[in-house]
Formats: C-alpha cells, structure tokens, sequence
C-alpha cells in the first residue's frame, strides 16, 4: 500500500500549505536528508487574544493542533520529494507548546503529531522528540513541530 493510500484508507487529506511569512525555505534538502521548517497551528489573526495550552486550551485540542501540523509536516514532503513513499524514517521531530507556566503535559500533545506520522508511515514514521514548552509562539499558534526526515534518491 503507498503512502496516498494509507492515507486515504485513514481518511486523511494533506491539506494547502501556507505560504513562509519571511525570509526563509519551508525546506532545505541536505543530500538524503529534508530539513522542514517549523510549522504551526491554529492560523490566528494577530490581534486576537492568544490562549495557553493549560488554560484555555485543553490537552485534548492540543492534540488535535498537533495532528493537523503533522498534516501540514507530510504535505511539505510530499511537496519536496514528490512522494512520501520516498521517505525512509522520520528521523527527529522538535515539538514546541504554547503553553502555562505549570503545564507539564506537553510530551501528550506532541503525541498527536508522533502517532499520525507512524498510523501513516509505519516504522518509517517512529522518530527520536524533543516536546518542549514556551511561552508564546509566532502567530499565536498553541503548537508549532519542526522536523527531519531521512530520504530515498530519486
């Protein structure tokens, strides 16, 4: 089964990348190796009041922000490689959670991220993690992932 089938088996669709808001590349390819640049969730009007992870974000919808930038994190392979069977391993994930100063749970959020990539890559989706907390994020997102993936030559 491809990687598109497995999705689509999931019911899963990769959804429109934004645009970089700087001067940056949503990638760089580093001979078999696929940089990605952080990407976040939810998409916020800057003047709106920005909620914690811990406050008025429950674990539970930080899960699911988490879930939908593990989304966008396949979307930017798929754009990169052409196909997403043409990774061989997720090989680290840096998850980053705008959260309170007491919450300790970030580890659980960042999971929505890890346990897409492994339902839609298998053990090419297992990875080492960092989950870190802080105390604000670009755009107001409550969870932004970054992360690094090991490919096939074309």
């Amino acid at each position: 089964m491809t990687v598109d089938e497995r999705l689509a088996s999931l019911g899963l669709q990769l959804p429109e990348l934004p645009k970089p808001r700087g001067n940056f590349r949503p990638y760089v390819m580093a001979g078999s190796m696929l940089y990605l640049s952080g990407k976040g969730w939810p998409l916020r009007e800057p003047a709106t009041k920005v909620p914690k992870v811990g406050a008025e974000v429950s674990v539970e919808e930080a899960q699911q922000h988490a879930r939908q930038v593990g989304l966008l994190l396949l979307a930017q392979i798929k754009e990169a490689l052409g196909s997403l069977d043409r990774v061989t391993q997720v090989v680290k994930l840096l998850g980053m959670v705008n959260a309170t100063p007491d919450f300790t749970g970030h580890t659980e959020v960042i999971n929505g991220c890890s346990d897409l990539f492994v339902a839609v890559l298998g053990e090419r989706g297992e990875h080492a993690r960092s989950a870190v907390g802080v105390g604000s994020l670009p755009r107001g997102f409550a969870v932004e992932i970054e992360a690094v993936v090991a490919f096939e030559p074309a």
